[in-house]
């Protein structure tokens, strides 16, 4: 007689709750859309914190000092600092494992694939830089020209799905890739430009760790938990260099195996001689869980298990600990008459679309990349738009920048908040605004990205 079979899981089934709100919210959180929400409402949260009656609990919480020691050694800080340098580099070590990929098996692993979206990044990162500097040229702000840089994938593809939910899967392809090229550039310019005081002891210290990982890898030792303590000491290494200690989770991301460390070894493993793979013995389920973990390349199964802490935690953390601006009158005046108030609002908004937009043109127009036939101009302009939405990153960049000077980090902070809402209207428009032109000249017959 065959065993009835077995009954699905709550989650699963049918009742009120389950099929109401557990997989409709399961649903919700596998959008590209839900990260970016996240970081709207965590945004909204503490801009109303900040304003309220209750502003003073906002600045005496991030103000709050947490310390670690071990004997002589010892490190302390308030608590922003340790969301900014600590919480965000599991951020930063997501984004170096999502370069990693696309450099090894994404659209980056093709250098004419890759073409049109890097033109469009190096476009939108320098004319912005370029916009900044004209604006603040010799002027105190001067040193903020990496703010408007970086496009900030959570908002710029959330965006994307929430007002073009039809938008062709090329264009998702081009914006993704777009912001993994441009974080690769806002990381290099973090190292080189936003790092002080370096310390040549605490450099060699983590230099030495990168051997000491590269070499395991080398050996193929790959027991996580000394793979952890390794990179925990590398980012307190970086961490007391003076470097920026965000910059060894992107080192560490880069580094993790891309590749599976044994693709075939599902294929060799067998049960016992007249068992039932539904009924394996314990003994059987260790080795054969192991194999399948080795089938799948270690970075797909990090960013797998830690892109939704990112995405749902570090970020809108970060948010909930920097955006918490107290806005009144002064503050918007400033934000819109001085240049740095005004050099953020125009990189972000005209510097970002126009640089992007022309890069690609460019690009298209020399043959030096292809435009995929379902995506048209209009699309390519309207996503560029979207690039302007942006938050984690270039707040980042702010608190780098304007560290001793709070008042230029209120302005540009506000400035990147009036940016946002003025790029997503933008692109919402131009996405939206039906158009029978058809495709651009050359490009039906161009191979997709």
């Amino acid at each position: 007689m065959s065993k009835s079979p077995e009954a699905p899981s709550w989650a699963s089934s049918e009742r009120t709750i389950p099929r109401r709100v557990v997989r409709p919210l399961r649903e919700f959180l596998d959008t590209e859309a839900a990260g970016g929400l996240v970081l709207l409402a965590a945004t909204v949260i503490a801009l109303l914190w900040a304003n309220s009656p209750w502003s003073a609990s906002y600045e005496a919480l991030w103000s709050t000092r947490l310390g670690v020691r071990l004997g002589r050694f010892g490190f302390s800080a308030d608590l922003l600092h340790w969301v900014n340098e600590g919480a965000m580099t599991l951020f930063f070590f997501v984004v170096g494992l999502e370069i990693k990929r696309e450099l090894v098996s994404g659209e980056m692993a093709g250098l004419r694939r890759a073409a049109l979206p890097v033109a469009g990044a190096v476009g939108g990162m320098a004319l912005p830089a370029l916009i900044y500097a004209g604006f603040n040229l010799g002027g105190e702000g001067a040193v903020g020209w990496g703010i408007p840089m970086a496009t900030d994938i959570a908002f710029a593809v959330g965006a994307l799905t929430l007002v073009a939910p039809r938008a062709p899967t090329t264009l998702r392809v081009f914006l993704l890739t777009l912001a993994i090229v441009d974080d690769i550039g806002s990381i290099a310019i973090i190292a080189l430009f936003y790092s002080q005081g370096l310390s040549p002891v605490a450099l060699a210290a983590a230099a030495t760790l990168l051997v000491v990982i590269a070499t395991m890898k080398v050996l193929r030792m790959w027991w996580v938990p000394v793979y952890a303590f390794l990179g925990t000491a590398f980012w307190f290494s970086v961490l007391l260099s003076g470097v920026n200690a965000t910059i060894a989770g992107v080192v560490l991301g880069l580094m993790t195996p891309a590749h599976a460390l044994d693709p075939s070894s599902m294929r060799r493993w067998h049960l016992t001689p007249g068992r039932s793979v539904l009924e394996p013995r314990p003994s059987e389920v260790r080795p054969a869980a192991q194999r399948m973990h080795e089938s799948v390349p270690v970075a797909e199964r990090l960013e797998y298990v830690l892109h939704p802490w990112s995405g749902y935690l570090v970020i809108p953390l970060f948010a909930l600990a920097n955006a918490g601006l107290a806005v009144d009158g002064s503050l918007l005046g400033d934000a819109l008459a001085s240049p740095v108030g005004l050099g953020v609002l125009v990189a972000r908004v005209a510097g970002k679309l126009v640089g992007i937009v022309v890069a690609v043109w460019i690009a298209v127009r020399l043959g030096a990349a292809p435009l995929s036939s379902d995506v048209r101009l209009r699309e390519i302009v309207g996503a560029a738009a979207l690039c302007g939405v942006g938050f984690t990153v270039p707040l980042f960049v702010t608190g780098l920048a304007f560290d001793s000077r709070p008042q230029l980090a209120a302005i540009a902070t506000l400035s990147l908040l009036l940016a946002s809402v003025v790029a997503a209207a933008l692109g919402a428009t131009i996405l939206r605004w039906k158009s029978s032109a058809p495709p651009p000249a050359g490009s039906a017959n161009a191979a997709g990205h």
